[in-house]
C-alpha cells in the first residue's frame, strides 16, 4: 500500500509532466461561459476556461460530452464490452477523432494513470466517489464529483447533460439535447396510454433479487414513460440506488410489469420459473415479466441511460413493454 504522502507526491509529479496539448481540437464554447462554478457532493469546483483534457471517473459522461462535440481523453469502463468505453449508439460522434484511453475502477480510481493523461478536469457525475477519492483526484486536477442532492449513481440524465453543458461552455446546446430527447419520450408516452399509471419495477439477480430504487436512471426511465413505481420502494431502498430484497418483500416484484436486466436471460428465466415464491406472483403467472440480456447492446443501453442511448433504447424497449403489458 502506497502511503498517502508518497501517493500525493507521485500524483502531483505525474500531473506536472508532459505537454498540455489536447488530443483533439476542442469545439468553440459559448462566449462568456466562464468562469463557471459547479456544486457537488464535496463542495464546489470553479472552472476558469473550457477544459481541453477531460478524464472521466464517472461511468456515463462520455455520451453527453460526445453529443456536445467533445471527446474526453480518458473514460472509465463500466459495461466491459466496448472499445474505449464508447458505445455503439455514440460511436459516430467521434467523427474520426482519436478514441479515449480506457481506465477501470475495480479498485477505485487509477490515480497514476489518470495523472498521466495530464487532465485539466476530472469528471465524476454518475459516480460514487468517496471524500478520500475526491481529495486525491483534486490533487491532480480540478474535480467535479457526483451531485449531493441525489444518491450515488443517481444523477438524472437531464442534470448530467445540463451540467456538462455548463462545464464545456455549451449550455444552449445541452438544453436543446435535453428538450429534444424529452420530446421523444413524451411522444412514446402519448402513443402508449396503457403505460400511464401502470405499476412497474426493474430488477436484476444480485445475491438474490435486487430491485432498483426510484433514483436509479433505469427506474427514472420507466417513470418518464408513465409507469408508476412501487409506493414504498424508496423506503426499502433508502439512500442507495438499489438493494437486494428479502423473501418477505418479494411483493415489490409483483407489478403489472417487471423488467429484469440480467447476465443470461435464458438461465434467469429457468431460475425464476423454478422459484415457487416468484412463480406464485401474478406478474409471473400472467407472463408480464420482461427479461433483457445485458450482454446485448439493448441491455447495455437499458443500464447506460443517457441523452444518446435513450433513442436507441426506446426503439427496442417500447415494443417489449407493449407486449409485456398486454
Amino acid at each position: 500500500m502506497i502511503r498517502r504522502t508518497l501517493a500525493a507526491a507521485t500524483l502531483l509529479l505525474l500531473a506536472a509532466c508532459g505537454s498540455t496539448t489536447p488530443s483533439a481540437e476542442a469545439p468553440a464554447s459559448d462566449s462568456g461561459a466562464f468562469p463557471v462554478t459547479i456544486p457537488h457532493k464535496y463542495g464546489s469546483t470553479t472552472i476558469k476556461a473550457a477544459p481541453q483534457r477531460i478524464v472521466l471517473v464517472g461511468l456515463t459522461e462520455q455520451d453527453p460530452l460526445l453529443a456536445l462535440g467533445v471527446v474526453p481523453v480518458a473514460t472509465t469502463d463500466w459495461l466491459g464490452r466496448y472499445d474505449a468505453a464508447i458505445n455503439p449508439w455514440s460511436l459516430d460522434k467521434l467523427a474520426g477523432r482519436p478514441k479515449p484511453v480506457m481506465l477501470t475502477d475495480k479498485d477505485g480510481p487509477q490515480y497514476e494513470k489518470i495523472a498521466a493523461q495530464r487532465p485539466d478536469l476530472i469528471l465524476g457525475l454518475y459516480a460514487g466517489l468517496t471524500q478520500d477519492q475526491y481529495t486525491k483526484l483534486s490533487q491532480i486536477a480540478p474535480t467535479v464529483a457526483q451531485p449531493k442532492e441525489y444518491s450515488d449513481y443517481g444523477v438524472p440524465w437531464q442534470d448530467a447533460t445540463r451540467t456538462i453543458g455548463k462545464i464545456v461552455g455549451k449550455s444552449a446546446e445541452a438544453e436543446k439535447l435535453v428538450t429534444d430527447t424529452e420530446a421523444r419520450i413524451t411522444r412514446v408516452r402519448n402513443e402508449n396510454p396503457k403505460f400511464v399509471g401502470a405499476s412497474a419495477v426493474i430488477a436484476t439477480m444480485w445475491e438474490g433479487y435486487f430491485v432498483y430504487g426510484p433514483q436509479d436512471p433505469r427506474s427514472r426511465m420507466l417513470a418518464s414513460l408513465g409507469f408508476k413505481l412501487p409506493a414504498d420502494l424508496q423506503k426499502v431502498v433508502g439512500d442507495q440506488f438499489g438493494v437486494t430484497i428479502s423473501k418477505e418483500r418479494v411483493d415489490l416484484l409483483d407489478q403489472q410489469v417487471a423488467i429484469w436486466v440480467v447476465t443470461n436471460a435464458q438461465q434467469t428465466r429457468a431460475q425464476l420459473d423454478g422459484d415457487p415464491l416468484y412463480a406464485s406472483l401474478n406478474v409471473a403467472k400472467q407472463k408480464h415479466d420482461l427479461l433483457i440480456d445485458d450482454a446485448s447492446d439493448y441491455g447495455s443501453a437499458m443500464s447506460f441511460i443517457s441523452v444518446l442511448s435513450i433513442p436507441f433504447l426506446l426503439d427496442h424497449l417500447v415494443p417489449d413493454l407493449q407486449k409485456a403489458i398486454g
